[in-house]
Protein backbone atom coordinates (compact mmCIF):
# COMPACT_ATOMS: atom_id res chain seq x y z
CA UNK A 1 0.00 0.00 0.00
CA UNK A 2 1.01 3.49 -1.01
CA UNK A 3 -0.18 6.06 1.16
CA UNK A 4 1.02 9.76 0.55
CA UNK A 5 0.25 12.94 2.65
CA UNK A 6 -2.62 15.19 1.56
CA UNK A 7 -0.91 18.60 1.81
CA UNK A 8 -0.64 19.55 -1.63
CA UNK A 9 0.32 17.58 -4.68
CA UNK A 10 3.83 16.83 -3.91
CA UNK A 11 3.67 13.86 -1.88
CA UNK A 12 1.59 12.28 -4.49
CA UNK A 13 3.58 12.84 -7.41
CA UNK A 14 6.76 12.13 -5.91
CA UNK A 15 4.69 8.40 -5.59
CA UNK A 16 4.15 8.47 -9.24
CA UNK A 17 7.58 6.73 -10.08
CA UNK A 18 7.71 4.15 -6.73
CA UNK A 19 3.98 2.73 -7.75
CA UNK A 20 5.63 2.72 -11.37
CA UNK A 21 8.30 0.16 -10.27
CA UNK A 22 6.20 -1.40 -7.91
CA UNK A 23 4.06 -2.72 -11.16
CA UNK A 24 6.77 -3.21 -13.40
CA UNK A 25 8.17 -5.48 -10.13
CA UNK A 26 4.51 -7.61 -10.38
CA UNK A 27 3.80 -6.17 -7.01
CA UNK A 28 -0.21 -5.51 -6.88
CA UNK A 29 -0.49 -1.45 -5.17
CA UNK A 30 -3.08 -0.24 -3.34
CA UNK A 31 -3.41 3.25 -3.48
CA UNK A 32 -4.65 5.32 -0.07
CA UNK A 33 -5.44 9.06 -0.03
CA UNK A 34 -7.79 11.31 -0.10
CA UNK A 35 -8.64 14.89 -1.34
CA UNK A 36 -6.46 15.81 -4.17
CA UNK A 37 -3.87 13.33 -3.86
CA UNK A 38 -6.84 10.49 -4.70
CA UNK A 39 -7.53 12.42 -6.94
CA UNK A 40 -4.30 12.84 -8.90
CA UNK A 41 -3.73 8.87 -8.64
CA UNK A 42 -6.50 7.59 -9.87
CA UNK A 43 -6.07 9.67 -12.94
CA UNK A 44 -2.42 8.40 -13.21
CA UNK A 45 -3.47 4.86 -12.39
CA UNK A 46 -7.59 3.87 -13.27
CA UNK A 47 -6.76 0.18 -12.94
CA UNK A 48 -5.24 0.71 -9.36
CA UNK A 49 -7.50 -0.22 -5.83
CA UNK A 50 -8.38 2.82 -3.96
CA UNK A 51 -8.82 3.26 -0.01
CA UNK A 52 -10.40 6.38 0.71
CA UNK A 53 -7.95 7.61 3.89
CA UNK A 54 -8.62 10.87 5.39
CA UNK A 55 -5.46 13.21 5.75
CA UNK A 56 -4.59 15.55 9.11
CA UNK A 57 -6.43 18.39 7.65
CA UNK A 58 -4.69 21.08 9.58
CA UNK A 59 -5.94 24.98 8.07
CA UNK A 60 -3.16 26.59 6.85
CA UNK A 61 -3.37 30.36 6.74
CA UNK A 62 -0.35 31.55 6.19
CA UNK A 63 -0.71 33.91 9.05
CA UNK A 64 1.91 32.36 10.93
CA UNK A 65 4.70 30.07 9.99
CA UNK A 66 4.33 25.93 8.94
CA UNK A 67 6.70 25.13 12.22
CA UNK A 68 4.20 27.33 14.54
CA UNK A 69 1.00 25.86 12.86
CA UNK A 70 2.30 22.61 13.18
CA UNK A 71 3.59 23.12 17.04
CA UNK A 72 -0.41 24.54 17.44
CA UNK A 73 -1.86 21.64 16.12
CA UNK A 74 -0.10 19.40 17.48
CA UNK A 75 -2.88 17.69 19.67
CA UNK A 76 -4.52 17.64 16.74
CA UNK A 77 -2.44 16.05 14.92
CA UNK A 78 -1.45 13.31 17.43
CA UNK A 79 -5.40 12.33 17.16
CA UNK A 80 -5.00 12.01 13.47
CA UNK A 81 -2.22 9.99 13.59
CA UNK A 82 -3.22 7.61 16.00
CA UNK A 83 -6.58 7.09 14.06
CA UNK A 84 -4.89 6.36 10.72
CA UNK A 85 -2.42 4.12 12.67
CA UNK A 86 -5.70 2.48 14.03
CA UNK A 87 -6.87 2.96 10.79
CA UNK A 88 -4.24 0.82 9.07
CA UNK A 89 -4.78 -2.43 11.19
CA UNK A 90 -7.94 -3.24 9.96
CA UNK A 91 -6.62 -2.47 6.12
CA UNK A 92 -3.80 -4.38 6.42
CA UNK A 93 -6.01 -7.41 7.63
CA UNK A 94 -8.94 -6.93 5.16
CA UNK A 95 -6.39 -6.25 2.39
CA UNK A 96 -3.50 -8.86 3.00
CA UNK A 97 -1.13 -6.09 2.63
CA UNK A 98 2.43 -7.27 2.92
CA UNK A 99 4.38 -3.83 3.16
CA UNK A 100 3.06 -0.41 3.34
CA UNK A 101 5.37 3.21 2.13
CA UNK A 102 4.19 6.10 3.68
CA UNK A 103 4.79 9.62 2.10
CA UNK A 104 4.82 12.24 5.44
CA UNK A 105 2.57 9.89 7.05
CA UNK A 106 3.87 9.83 10.13
CA UNK A 107 1.04 7.40 11.91
CA UNK A 108 1.33 4.88 8.61
CA UNK A 109 3.93 1.82 9.99
CA UNK A 110 3.06 -1.61 11.61
CA UNK A 111 4.93 -4.44 13.42
CA UNK A 112 3.62 -6.71 11.00
CA UNK A 113 4.31 -5.78 8.01
CA UNK A 114 7.57 -4.04 6.36
CA UNK A 115 7.23 -0.39 6.78
CA UNK A 116 8.78 2.34 5.09
CA UNK A 117 8.40 6.15 5.50
CA UNK A 118 9.43 8.61 2.35
CA UNK A 119 10.78 12.71 3.51
CA UNK A 120 13.33 15.15 2.56
CA UNK A 121 11.76 16.68 5.48
CA UNK A 122 13.84 15.02 8.67
CA UNK A 123 13.76 18.29 10.41
CA UNK A 124 11.25 21.00 10.76
CA UNK A 125 12.41 24.59 9.68
CA UNK A 126 11.03 27.26 12.00
CA UNK A 127 11.79 30.95 11.78
CA UNK A 128 14.30 32.82 13.38
CA UNK A 129 11.69 33.91 16.26
CA UNK A 130 10.81 30.27 17.01
CA UNK A 131 14.00 28.49 16.66
CA UNK A 132 13.67 27.09 20.07
CA UNK A 133 10.83 25.21 18.94
CA UNK A 134 13.27 23.19 16.31
CA UNK A 135 14.24 20.98 19.44
CA UNK A 136 11.12 19.50 20.25
CA UNK A 137 9.73 19.24 16.98
CA UNK A 138 12.58 17.14 16.00
CA UNK A 139 12.03 14.74 18.72
CA UNK A 140 8.36 14.28 17.67
CA UNK A 141 8.83 13.89 14.24
CA UNK A 142 12.09 11.84 14.92
CA UNK A 143 9.61 9.65 17.40
CA UNK A 144 7.33 8.47 14.82
CA UNK A 145 10.04 8.06 11.89
CA UNK A 146 11.86 5.48 13.92
CA UNK A 147 8.68 3.43 14.01
CA UNK A 148 9.34 3.03 10.48
CA UNK A 149 12.20 -0.13 8.69
CA UNK A 150 13.18 2.30 6.42
CA UNK A 151 12.74 6.01 5.97
CA UNK A 152 13.83 6.90 2.49
CA UNK A 153 15.41 10.40 1.52
CA UNK A 154 14.85 11.27 -2.12
CA UNK A 155 18.45 13.30 -2.41
CA UNK A 156 21.96 12.47 -2.68
CA UNK A 157 23.73 11.87 0.59
CA UNK A 158 26.91 13.85 -0.15
CA UNK A 159 27.44 18.03 -0.48
CA UNK A 160 26.05 18.43 -4.07
CA UNK A 161 22.28 17.62 -2.28
CA UNK A 162 18.77 19.83 -2.72
CA UNK A 163 17.43 19.63 0.78
CA UNK A 164 20.50 20.89 2.87
CA UNK A 165 19.70 21.26 6.57
CA UNK A 166 16.38 19.64 6.10
CA UNK A 167 17.23 15.94 5.47
CA UNK A 168 21.37 16.58 5.98
CA UNK A 169 21.65 18.45 9.44
CA UNK A 170 20.36 15.25 11.79
CA UNK A 171 20.54 11.23 11.13
CA UNK A 172 18.89 8.53 12.03
CA UNK A 173 19.95 4.80 11.46
CA UNK A 174 16.76 3.89 9.50
CA UNK A 175 17.73 6.58 7.11
CA UNK A 176 18.48 5.76 3.22
CA UNK A 177 19.12 8.24 0.60
CA UNK A 178 17.40 7.29 -1.94
CA UNK A 179 18.41 9.69 -5.15
CA UNK A 180 16.26 12.64 -5.99
CA UNK A 181 12.88 11.37 -7.26
CA UNK A 182 10.72 12.69 -9.98
CA UNK A 183 7.88 11.37 -12.07
CA UNK A 184 9.26 13.14 -15.41
CA UNK A 185 11.16 10.89 -17.40
CA UNK A 186 13.85 13.19 -18.43
CA UNK A 187 13.43 13.69 -22.07
CA UNK A 188 15.54 16.49 -23.24
CA UNK A 189 14.48 20.10 -23.79
CA UNK A 190 13.60 21.75 -26.72
CA UNK A 191 15.92 23.76 -28.11
CA UNK A 192 12.92 26.26 -29.96
CA UNK A 193 10.37 27.05 -27.34
CA UNK A 194 7.16 28.30 -28.11
CA UNK A 195 6.03 29.15 -24.81
CA UNK A 196 7.35 32.25 -22.42
CA UNK A 197 6.60 31.05 -19.06
CA UNK A 198 4.37 28.22 -17.33
CA UNK A 199 2.83 29.01 -14.33
CA UNK A 200 2.21 25.87 -12.09
CA UNK A 201 0.04 26.77 -9.04
CA UNK A 202 0.23 24.45 -5.86
CA UNK A 203 0.07 23.56 -2.23
CA UNK A 204 -2.27 24.11 0.86
CA UNK A 205 -5.66 26.36 0.44
CA UNK A 206 -6.25 29.69 0.74
CA UNK A 207 -3.29 30.29 -0.54
CA UNK A 208 -3.32 28.63 -3.63
CA UNK A 209 -5.99 31.07 -4.72
CA UNK A 210 -4.50 34.12 -3.17
CA UNK A 211 -1.53 33.62 -5.56
CA UNK A 212 -3.32 32.92 -8.58
CA UNK A 213 -5.25 35.77 -8.04
CA UNK A 214 -2.26 37.99 -7.59
CA UNK A 215 -0.35 36.35 -10.48
CA UNK A 216 -3.32 36.24 -13.29
CA UNK A 217 -4.08 39.78 -12.44
CA UNK A 218 -0.16 40.81 -13.48
CA UNK A 219 -0.23 37.96 -16.75
CA UNK A 220 -2.93 39.92 -17.88
CA UNK A 221 -1.02 42.87 -18.00
CA UNK A 222 2.13 41.60 -19.90
CA UNK A 223 1.85 40.04 -23.37
CA UNK A 224 3.24 36.60 -22.40
CA UNK A 225 2.47 33.32 -24.16
CA UNK A 226 1.58 31.59 -21.04
CA UNK A 227 0.45 28.02 -19.87
CA UNK A 228 -1.59 28.36 -16.50
CA UNK A 229 -1.91 25.19 -14.61
CA UNK A 230 -3.97 25.69 -11.42
CA UNK A 231 -3.61 22.50 -9.76
CA UNK A 232 -7.25 22.41 -9.36
CA UNK A 233 -8.08 18.77 -10.13
CA UNK A 234 -11.16 19.55 -11.34
CA UNK A 235 -11.92 18.31 -14.96
CA UNK A 236 -9.75 19.82 -17.56
CA UNK A 237 -10.69 23.02 -18.04
CA UNK A 238 -8.95 23.54 -22.14
CA UNK A 239 -9.56 27.92 -23.11
CA UNK A 240 -7.29 30.51 -24.05
CA UNK A 241 -7.40 34.25 -23.89
CA UNK A 242 -4.95 37.18 -24.00
CA UNK A 243 -2.34 34.40 -24.73
CA UNK A 244 -3.18 32.64 -21.47
CA UNK A 245 -3.64 29.42 -22.07
CA UNK A 246 -5.55 27.21 -18.91
CA UNK A 247 -5.62 23.64 -17.56
CA UNK A 248 -6.64 22.64 -14.23
CA UNK A 249 -4.40 19.86 -14.30
CA UNK A 250 -2.02 18.28 -16.51
CA UNK A 251 -0.77 14.42 -16.16
CA UNK A 252 2.70 13.84 -16.11
CA UNK A 253 3.85 13.15 -19.49
CA UNK A 254 1.57 16.64 -20.48
CA UNK A 255 3.55 18.55 -18.09
CA UNK A 256 6.66 17.47 -18.70
CA UNK A 257 6.25 18.04 -22.26
CA UNK A 258 4.89 21.81 -20.79
CA UNK A 259 7.99 22.22 -19.12
CA UNK A 260 10.52 21.33 -22.16
CA UNK A 261 8.55 23.62 -24.41
CA UNK A 262 8.50 26.54 -21.59
CA UNK A 263 11.52 29.44 -21.20
CA UNK A 264 10.80 29.82 -17.60
CA UNK A 265 8.39 28.03 -14.93
CA UNK A 266 6.51 30.27 -12.39
CA UNK A 267 6.11 28.38 -8.91
CA UNK A 268 6.23 27.17 -5.41
CA UNK A 269 9.60 26.34 -4.84
CA UNK A 270 8.03 22.55 -3.35
CA UNK A 271 10.57 20.10 -3.18
CA UNK A 272 8.90 17.67 -5.68
CA UNK A 273 8.95 20.57 -8.57
CA UNK A 274 12.41 21.67 -7.34
CA UNK A 275 13.23 17.03 -9.04
CA UNK A 276 11.15 17.94 -11.28
CA UNK A 277 12.95 21.26 -12.52
CA UNK A 278 16.44 19.17 -12.16
CA UNK A 279 15.01 16.60 -15.00
CA UNK A 280 13.45 18.86 -17.14
CA UNK A 281 16.53 21.93 -17.01
CA UNK A 282 14.07 24.85 -16.75
CA UNK A 283 15.29 27.89 -15.46
CA UNK A 284 12.12 29.16 -12.84
CA UNK A 285 11.14 31.75 -10.57
CA UNK A 286 9.58 30.79 -6.83
CA UNK A 287 7.65 32.42 -4.75
CA UNK A 288 7.47 30.57 -1.47
CA UNK A 289 3.92 29.89 0.52
CA UNK A 290 3.85 32.31 3.07
CA UNK A 291 4.95 31.26 6.12
CA UNK A 292 5.63 27.84 5.10
CA UNK A 293 9.91 28.00 6.19
CA UNK A 294 10.54 24.52 4.53
CA UNK A 295 10.05 26.44 1.24
CA UNK A 296 11.08 29.62 2.28
CA UNK A 297 14.60 27.86 3.11
CA UNK A 298 14.82 26.09 -0.01
CA UNK A 299 14.16 29.23 -2.12
CA UNK A 300 17.26 31.08 -0.61
CA UNK A 301 19.72 27.98 -0.45
CA UNK A 302 19.09 27.79 -4.35
CA UNK A 303 19.27 31.59 -4.96
CA UNK A 304 22.17 31.73 -2.78
CA UNK A 305 23.35 29.22 -5.16
CA UNK A 306 22.83 31.00 -8.32
CA UNK A 307 20.20 28.36 -9.70
CA UNK A 308 16.68 30.17 -9.04
CA UNK A 309 15.81 33.82 -8.33
CA UNK A 310 13.34 34.36 -5.80
CA UNK A 311 10.53 36.43 -4.36
CA UNK A 312 7.94 36.63 -1.64
CA UNK A 313 4.24 36.38 -2.07
CA UNK A 314 3.90 40.13 -0.49
CA UNK A 315 5.42 42.10 -3.15
CA UNK A 316 5.49 40.21 -6.11
CA UNK A 317 6.12 41.72 -9.31
CA UNK A 318 6.08 39.28 -12.08
CA UNK A 319 7.83 42.05 -14.63
CA UNK A 320 10.71 42.59 -12.07
CA UNK A 321 10.63 38.59 -11.84
CA UNK A 322 11.12 37.93 -15.64
CA UNK A 323 13.96 39.93 -16.04
CA UNK A 324 15.79 39.08 -12.83
CA UNK A 325 15.34 35.23 -13.32
CA UNK A 326 17.18 35.14 -16.40
CA UNK A 327 20.79 35.92 -14.81
CA UNK A 328 19.90 32.39 -12.48
CA UNK A 329 21.40 29.20 -14.42
CA UNK A 330 18.79 26.55 -13.06
CA UNK A 331 20.21 22.97 -13.05
CA UNK A 332 22.25 22.88 -15.89
CA UNK A 333 23.21 18.54 -15.50
CA UNK A 334 21.01 16.36 -13.86
CA UNK A 335 22.46 13.01 -13.07
CA UNK A 336 19.97 10.17 -12.74
CA UNK A 337 20.45 7.08 -10.23
CA UNK A 338 19.23 3.69 -10.24
CA UNK A 339 19.31 4.15 -6.42
CA UNK A 340 15.35 4.48 -5.97
CA UNK A 341 15.14 1.59 -8.29
CA UNK A 342 17.10 -0.73 -6.43
CA UNK A 343 15.53 -0.46 -3.33
CA UNK A 344 12.02 -0.82 -5.08
CA UNK A 345 13.15 -3.62 -6.52
CA UNK A 346 14.41 -5.34 -3.09
CA UNK A 347 11.38 -4.45 -1.52
CA UNK A 348 9.20 -6.32 -3.77
CA UNK A 349 11.73 -8.89 -4.09
CA UNK A 350 11.21 -9.69 0.26
CA UNK A 351 7.10 -9.21 -0.20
Amino acid sequence: MVAPLNWGLGHATRCIPIIKELVRAGVEVIIAADGRPLKLLKQEFPNLHYISLPGYNLLYTGKRTMGFQIFLGTPKIFWEIFKEHQALKSIIRENNIDAVISDNRYGMWNQNVRSIFITHQVMIKCSSRLRFLEPLLRAITGFFIKKYDECWVPDHEGKDNFSGDLSHKYKYSNMRYVGPISRFLGKKSKKSRQYDLLVSLSGPEPQRTIFEKLVLSQLKQNKLKTIVVNGTLDSDILESQNGLIFHSHLETEEMEEAMSDSKLVLSRPGYSTIMDLAVTGNKAIFVPTPGQTEQEYLANRLEAKGLFYHEDQSGFDLKRALKRAIAYKGFSEFEETDCMKTVVANLAKGL
